[in-house]
């Protein structure tokens, strides 16, 4: 098992145009207070999003564990992901979802022809308790090694008391890294490597991971999308407990256009629709469904566009108050 830092970063594919970019940071700057825009900058405002991307709740029974792509399996809940790696020198796990789903989990894991005590990894996609509620256990249980973004990690450790969402209150049991992660950083186990990608905004050390994987004689790049909603009733604009929560997003939004993108896989399963996948996939459909590079890339717009609107109507509502 390796643990290295990447050499260099993946390149924007050619459905990245600059121009946009461009235009999104200068929109960007001006909805967070810059000042010398003109009177026709400000007034071209964006309309209301046309697409509801998150309308809870969401079921989350649970569903059986399947294989999605090559070495890459899904061992979650109809909502709440969690994913399984197998490698010839045991699995990485990412997500451990809730404390009370530990079950199902180990349950899936197994039914898959798995042991849960293979694991030798873990990994998350962000600190919140649907991700990470179940991983100390997990740890304890299986002796496998912690890996967190830098940014995720003293929350992770407090049990969420710090998380800039919450009160104070412990919301999981405090689990300690074993590694702490910078973006970019890449981990090897049996063939296979994972590379951690910074998509910061959800949370601090949200973070999106790739892959490769094999199937039918083909490679296909795997992206595991960490989340890139705006967290509902927290400001992004002079909050001091996050105060570059608008520019991590915005970044979070340009990496992940960087990244070359087969399979689309997401913290969520209605992120990427995961139940209308398997359906076809159980079905026989060819290709694989879960081969989707166009639904990645309708995700960000999507996820995208909310986020700038958000953030225009929070700095508009912030202006109307002087």
């Amino acid at each position: 098992m390796e643990h290295s830092t990447a050499d260099s970063r993946a390149t924007a594919r050619s459905w990245t145009p600059q121009r946009t970019a461009c235009r999104f940071l200068l929109l960007l700057t001006m909805l967070v207070g810059a000042t010398g825009c003109s009177q026709q900058e400000t007034t071209e405002l964006l309309p209301p999003p046309q697409k509801k991307i998150y309308n809870p709740p969401y079921p989350n029974d649970p569903v059986t564990p399947f294989q999605i792509i090559g070495n890459i399996y899904y061992v979650g809940m109809a909502n709440y992901s969690a994913y399984l790696i197998s490698t010839p020198e045991g699995l990485i796990l990412l997500d451990t979802m809730l404390e009370s789903t530990l079950p199902v989990l180990q349950e899936n894991i197994r039914k898959l022809g798995f042991k849960v005590e293979d694991i030798k990894i873990l990994l998350q996609a962000h600190a919140h308790v649907d991700h990470v509620g179940g991983l100390v256990d997990m740890k304890q249980l299986t002796g496998a090694k912690v890996y967190v973004m830098a940014e995720d990690a003293d929350v992770l450790a407090d049990g969420g008391v710090s998380d800039f969402r919450g009160d104070g209150r412990q919301l999981w049991k405090p689990v300690q890294a074993d590694v702490i992660l910078q973006d970019g950083d890449q981990i090897t186990l049996g063939g296979t490597t994972m590379a951690a990608h910074l998509t910061a905004g959800h949370t601090k050390g949200c973070t999106t991971w790739s892959t490769q994987t094999e199937e039918g004689g083909q490679i296909y790049n795997v992206v595991f999308v960490c989340s890139n909603r705006v967290n509902d009733n927290i400001p992004m604009i002079d909050n001091p407990k996050y105060p570059n929560m608008p520019e991590d997003f915005a970044s979070g939004f340009a990496k992940l256009k960087s990244l070359p993108c087969d399979v689309f896989l997401a913290s969520h399963a209605f992120m990427f629709n995961m139940q209308e996948k398997r359906t076809r996939q159980e079905q026989g459909a060819e290709p694989n469904p879960f081969i989707d590079p166009e639904g990645y890339r309708t995700y960000i717009a999507d996820f995208e566009y909310d986020f700038r609107y958000r953030l225009q109507q929070e700095r508009l509502e912030k202006q109307s108050q002087y």
